[in-house]
């Protein structure tokens, strides 16, 4: 009953005075938005793409970098591995589940003249890549592992590719020329936009996925075009694309599934014993320094969430807090302005309590005020940021539910905090003194 009323009085008194109270609310809508604007780019970055298995995932790095230097500081072995071990990891099937992963640019050449030739991305892998990935399908499904093995010629597309080229209908068991090669289709994915694309951070974390997928061996036995990041330690010993497939190139990406923690050790045995094996055949001089790293341990290592973002989140809570100093100033002008009217109450037997209640209420509005304004303002900033850098970081220009709820509970907390010193400040106003002055 007494919250009723508490309401009501809160409402009436931002209405007696409705430029001070608009001007509250904005301080507070600003600081939210900018403040809230950062925060939602920064964990939409930091955010678990894959949260049933991350922690089953592992991302291998083997140090078979130069001997006279790390891959990069500080003494980390290098973010891809060569071809050479990775086929050599992909036969020993010391894993639950295991893909080799790498990236290449071609042409899909759609039948008929309707639609014109035009470049794509692809990813090359193998078949456990969709079962490991959760990797969802609207037609079909992956190919297996018969088909790597035989190098059969079949690919999976993603849901635009299908609706670019097929109009959107099932297109599985029909035919697509992707550069030199004609593929059979076996699946069509649904939609699937990992943030970030946690498989291939080498390329761009927030990148778009790939539009065709096909087995790793294809793209190494017809030669296709490479787009994914090379670094190479010494030269290959030719121009050859056999000679660079078997340097000490890195290019691939190897991932592994392992259940258990004792398959994690298991697994990271086997690799210190095939390093090991490795250096007796004159590779590896660099000292024992095998990685698996879990997704977001991967993610850590690196640094998806940049510095960068993280500083200029930080000033983004500043300049909030600055917004919310002068939402102090604003209310001590307000509630010492309604010294006759608290001086009254007094005296008619409110006690400081019940005042004090009344007019963090009225605070509460003013917060709930704030954050819609806030939420708003943080929807324009978040269009601003997708339409500036487009599809890169697009994905992230997004609020969840939870960061919905986040900015309205931040913004009532605060300017509740923000109203206590005016609040303590009104409620001790000596009724006696305001009654000699009316």
């Amino acid at each position: 009953m007494m919250l009723g009323y508490y309401f009501r009085l809160a409402f009436n008194s931002l209405k007696r005075n409705p430029v001070l109270s608009s001007l509250m609310i904005m301080a507070i809508g600003l600081g939210i938005g900018a403040s809230m604007t950062t925060i939602t780019v920064t964990y939409m970055m930091g955010t678990n793409p894959i949260p049933a298995k991350s922690e089953q995932l592992f991302y291998v790095q083997l140090d078979s970098w130069d001997p006279e230097r790390p891959a990069s500081e500080p003494n980390e072995p290098p973010d891809q591995i060569t071809y050479i071990d990775g086929m050599n990891l992909m036969r020993d099937k010391k894993a639950f589940r295991q893909t080799l992963n790498s990236t290449v640019s071609e042409v899909i050449q759609p039948e008929g003249d309707d639609i014109k030739p035009f470049d794509a991305m692809g990813r090359t892998s193998f078949a456990d890549f969709f079962t490991m990935f959760d990797v969802p399908f609207l037609y079909g499904n992956g190919w297996n592992e018969s088909d790597d093995n035989n190098r059969e010629l079949v690919t999976v597309l993603s849901k635009a590719t299908n609706e670019k080229v097929f109009g959107g209908k099932n297109s599985v068991g029909q035919y697509i020329k992707i550069g030199p090669l004609q593929l059979r289709i076996v699946g069509v994915l649904n939609d699937w936009h990992p943030v970030p694309k946690f498989y291939d951070v080498t390329t761009g974390a927030f990148n778009e996925p790939e539009d065709f997928y096909i087995p790793y061996n294809l793209g190494i036995e017809y030669e296709l075009s490479r787009a994914g990041n090379t670094n190479c330690w010494k030269s290959p010993e030719g121009d050859t694309f056999k000679e660079f497939i078997n340097s000490e190139c890195v290019f691939s990406q190897m991932w592994v599934e392992l259940p258990t923690l004792s398959d994690k050790q298991d697994y990271l045995d086997y690799l210190t014993n095939y390093v090991n094996q490795q250096k007796s055949l004159g590779r590896f001089e660099r000292p024992l320094n095998n990685q698996v790293r879990n997704v977001m341990e991967w993610m850590e290592n690196q640094q998806v969430v940049s510095d960068q973002s993280k500083v200029i989140t930080s000033l983004a809570l500043m300049f909030l807090v600055v917004c919310l100093l002068n939402t102090v100033g604003l209310l001590l002008s307000k509630f010492l302005g309604k010294s006759a009217e608290i001086g009254l109450r007094r005296a008619l037997g409110a006690s400081r309590n019940e005042l004090f209640r009344q007019h963090l209420i009225e605070s509460s509005i003013i917060g709930l005020g704030g954050g819609l304004l806030g939420l708003f303002l943080a929807w324009c900033g978040l269009q601003g940021i997708a339409a500036l850098w487009g599809d890169q970081i697009g994905q992230l220009a997004d609020m969840d539910w939870v960061m919905v709820i986040s900015a309205v509970v931040l913004a009532i907390f605060t300017t509740i905090i923000a109203a206590l010193y005016p609040t303590w400040r009104a409620c001790s106003i000596a009724p006696a003194s305001q009654l000699k002055v009316q």
